[in-house]
């Protein structure tokens, strides 16, 4: 499908938005992934065929059901489901028609346009930690997350070099009332960051407040013809699609903002124990729930999700980095590619309530499976502690450092001539070493990945500087970019209308916890 050219922002304030934008200071951003390394599959085509034929039966025999939705039944039927109750039962082909509308690749406009990023394809787009109620960091240790936490968030996923996305609700701001926190939260992506982020889908009034507060941001016109949000719905898994998520799904589609259809699994749980019964459910719901966002309007933009864990026997709590979790991922990727539709899953996910070892392996197990699996938007890419119930702020920084690993990982081998290093290896010979060549002083800067964060210096150096663990060298890092933090230029005539928006919408109602 072939997106409509965008339109020109024409916004006021002149003179002043240009004084600072020349004030500004420049924080660098690397674009988003670009694959130039094979997906990894583990689905062999018979395999496939039998996943898609079990889908399709669920859906046909068992059906999904809309709950507290007389809207979304009467669209299904209407469409040629059978429709009893509030169960929906979709004809073997239909979901799959209905899904050939949705683009296989979109742009995200960020307000700064050298940010904008590309969904879908080879691309690999990386977002922050999405909806825990707990922070942690080393000063205050685990507690409710406030406001000021979730700004402080905003700010560091600002300042990462290799996040290419502000994300949604990085942390949930308790002290402020439920009703009016999502306000809040758009205004500090909005204000304290400049690249691209995601709608509210709390409630189906509050998706309307993110689309209009994007025709603040962006222009009114400029948001209906272009994707200027990404949005999180979750299915109720197994095959049960909530009044709450999608009622915000149905603004999103009806806006041309982009939603994650994303069956919410713990294998064992909410799906079963095998693999390929797990993937059965995960494109039957998608399916079904891609398929209702484009009877609400077609060419709406999706992506296919899959949050995936296992369960501990034992105590019932979530598991992660799991070679059965890696497994449903690399055959969620071929599922989705099948549909032509972006792919969203991964993340740092693991079960510590520490970033100590724990957390680093099953991180690192499961950002590695992201990439290699074909993922497109991974969600949950930095901060991730605890099962997802806890945002920690020194390992947003070593995630958030350790994604440029997977940047570099993903440009791959190339032979150019410089890369053949011929001429080097002709120069130095039997026996001697490459340190002072020229073609490792032409490329020493370029040829390896560096990190920002971990010590690689000599033990005594080490010791002199105070024997530094990364947890402490992450806390340093934390206070180090919120000390140097400047927000990113916007126009104040923006600003003041976004900020006499959400004071507008709060003065409307009163404060409520529920």
């Amino acid at each position: 499908m072939t997106e409509a050219a965008p339109r020109r922002r024409s916004r006021g304030g002149g003179g002043a938005a240009r004084r600072a934008e020349r004030s500004s200071i420049k924080i660098e951003t690397a674009k988003y992934i670009e694959r130039n390394i094979p997906n990894f599959e583990v689905l062999t085509e018979e395999a496939i065929e039998i996943i898609e034929t079990n889908a399709e039966t669920i859906l046909e025999e068992v059906g999904v059901n809309f709950v507290d939705n007389p809207a979304a039944l009467e669209r299904w039927k209407a469409a040629g489901a059978d429709v009893q109750g509030e169960r929906v039962r979709i004809p073997r082909g239909l979901a799959r028609k209905l899904c050939e509308t949705a683009p296989s690749t979109f742009t995200q406009h960020a307000r700064n346009p050298e940010k904008s990023v590309e969904i879908g394809g080879k691309n690999l787009v990386l977002a922050p930690i999405y909806g825990p109620p707990f922070v942690r960091d080393a000063k205050g240790g685990r507690r409710y997350a406030t406001l000021e936490d979730f700004q402080k968030f905003v700010k560091l996923g600002y300042m990462s070099k290799w996040l290419h996305h502000s994300g949604g609700t990085v942390c949930e701001p308790t002290d402020v009332p439920v009703n009016k926190r999502h306000l809040d939260m758009l205004l500090a992506h909005m204000t304290l960051s400049d690249k691209p982020f995601m709608g509210s889908v709390t409630e189906p009034s509050r998706a309307q407040d993110s689309v209009d507060m994007c025709g603040v941001l962006f222009g009114k016109e400029f948001v209906q013809d272009n994707t200027v949000m990404t949005s999180l719905i979750n299915i109720n898994s197994p095959m049960t699609f909530d009044d709450v998520m999608m009622g915000a799904l149905e603004v999103y589609a009806k806006n041309n903002q982009a939603c994650i259809i994303s069956p919410f699994i713990v294998g064992g749980a909410m799906a079963p124990v095998s693999v390929a019964g797990t993937l059965t459910q995960v494109l039957a719901e998608v399916l079904a729930g891609v398929a209702y966002s484009q009877l609400i309007r077609p060419g709406a933009p999706v992506i296919f999700g899959a949050f995936v864990s296992s369960i501990d026997m034992n105590s019932g709590a979530p598991t992660f980095g799991t070679p059965e979790a890696s497994l449903v991922t690399y055959g969620a990727g071929q599922l989705a590619r099948r549909l032509g539709l972006p792919f969203r899953s991964a993340g740092s996910f693991c079960g510590s309530k520490l970033p100590d070892a724990q957390a680093a392996y099953e991180t690192a197990n499961s950002l590695n499976m992201g990439l290699m699996s074909g993922v497109n938007f991974m969600l949950h890419s930095c901060g991730w502690l605890e099962g997802g119930l806890v945002a920690d702020f020194e390992k947003f920084v070593m995630d958030a450092d350790q994604l440029g690993v997977l940047h570099g990982l993903a440009k791959g081998v190339t032979v150019s001539e410089d890369d053949q290093a011929m001429d080097a290896i002709r120069e130095v010979g039997p026996g001697g070493h490459y340190l002072g060549c020229a073609h490792t002083q032409a490329n020493f800067k370029t040829a390896f990945w560096k990190s920002d964060l971990l010590d690689y210096k000599p033990f005594e150096t080490w010791e002199e500087e105070g024997a530094r663990d990364t947890y402490a060298l992450a806390s340093a890092r934390v206070d180090h970019l919120l000390a140097t933090y400047q927000p990113p230029a916007l126009d104040p005539a923006i600003k003041d209308a976004l900020e006499a928006y959400v004071a507008e919408k709060k003065a409307s109602m009163p404060d409520s916890f529920l």
